[in-house]
């Protein structure tokens, strides 16, 4: 296994994504106790205001993690039943037949068999996976939408169903975790952006990670550049959001250190019991929104490299931006990548994202991150 640190083959690797088209990104890589730190390109095209590796960033869906762990203390306290009906404690949310059927554990590894929300709450998606037949503009519509996550949660509930609860295999869903959320509040007593926080941000000592309140990013970050398959052209800045419209989904913000740090903790079992830790890494199929089959488990899934050992983490998008974050299950090795350009891909005349650059570019910064 090798472990070099190889810091030339890093520093080419990030220049070569920004050089492929990809405006700004930075990265943190950790072998033990060394550490490279690395950025490429710019957080602002008009004014070339240059990207820094300490910058704050929308980290999507490796919110899930986050929001995952702190059901699973609740577990460990006896608060909440992996294998329990969600409907016992949430049956206004779930009624009926489903409330009985699925289970919390579903309602964490997708699956659960409920639909998505998003393209019910934003209506130019409602075409969704159909990509040629939707389009931006309700991003737009929806910049400072406060949404309310019972609203959202009933729409993904009253949509088709996606699967049977607990068939293989599940269905990425963002009405899975409204729904985690809703559950840590009925157990906690509280809102569960403040558990998350109290019980998983604070306790892993992250210093520049939140869920935000509001629209605005606090401290140094980049502008958030939304191409939607190229129809956005120019591609439009969405830093500025309100990110109800995702809540313990997807909302976190965070540094490429602070998530190379959590996911560390994590996988050493000072996050959750590393019983917990075990049920987060039994994985089953599941299609991801890019209708990809991938192996997902408790709020973690992993990447594995021939002979290289197995990798464990999330990824995340929002508009305009992305984040990958990646550990290797001795907690050795580590790798948060942060970029500023979303859904670059334009699209063929099948309506399918075409390869770009891009593509290529950052799976290679990704092999030489994670395994030299």
């Amino acid at each position: 296994m090798r472990n070099s640190l190889d810091t030339a083959a890093l520093d080419a690797a990030i220049e070569n994504v920004h050089r492929a088209g990809m405006p700004g990104l930075f990265a943190e890589v950790r072998d033990g106790d060394r550490v490279w730190l690395g950025a490429a390109g710019v957080a602002d095209v008009a004014t070339g205001r240059p990207v820094t590796a300490g910058m704050r960033h929308r980290v999507g869906s490796i919110t899930k993690t986050f929001t995952a762990a702190a059901v699973l203390q609740q577990v460990e306290a006896g608060r909440i039943g992996l294998d329990t009906p969600v409907g016992r404690y949430l049956p206004k949310l779930v009624p009926g037949e489903r409330g009985d059927a699925i289970t919390v554990r579903m309602l964490i590894n997708h699956t659960s068999g409920l639909a998505e929300y998003l393209p019910y709450a934003y209506p130019s998606l409602k075409p969704f996976p159909a990509l040629a037949e939707t389009g931006p503009r309700s991003l737009d519509d929806h910049r400072f939408t406060r949404f309310d996550p019972t609203e959202l949660i009933e729409m993904g509930v009253a949509a088709p169903a996606v699967g049977a609860p607990g068939g293989a295999p599940g269905v990425y869903s963002n009405t899975n975790y409204l729904l985690l959320g809703r559950l840590l509040e009925q157990v906690t007593g509280t809102t569960a952006e403040q558990y998350i926080t109290r019980n998983v941000i604070e306790r892993a000592g992250l210093r520049d990670t939140e869920l935000p309140a509001g629209p605005y990013v606090d401290g140094p970050h980049s502008h958030l550049y939304e191409a939607w398959f190229g129809m956005i052209d120019p591609p439009r800045d969405y830093s500025v959001y309100d990110m109800s419209w995702v809540g313990p989904a997807a909302s976190l913000l965070s540094t490429v250190a602070d998530l190379n740090r959590f996911y560390g903790m994590l996988l050493a079992g000072e996050i959750v019991s590393p019983s917990s830790l075990a049920q987060m890494q039994r994985t089953g199929p599941v299609i991801s929104q890019e209708g990809k089959m991938i192996h997902y488990g408790l709020g973690l899934h992993p990447m594995e490299g021939s002979g290289e050992g197995t990798f464990w983490g999330h990824g995340g998008t929002v508009w305009g931006g992305g984040a990958l974050a990646m550990t290797r299950a001795d907690g050795k090795r580590q790798m948060a990548v942060a970029v500023n350009l979303q859904r670059w891909n334009r699209l063929d005349s099948s309506g399918k994202p075409q390869p770009h650059p891009i593509d290529d570019a950052l799976a290679t910064l990704y092999h030489v991150a994670m395994y030299g």
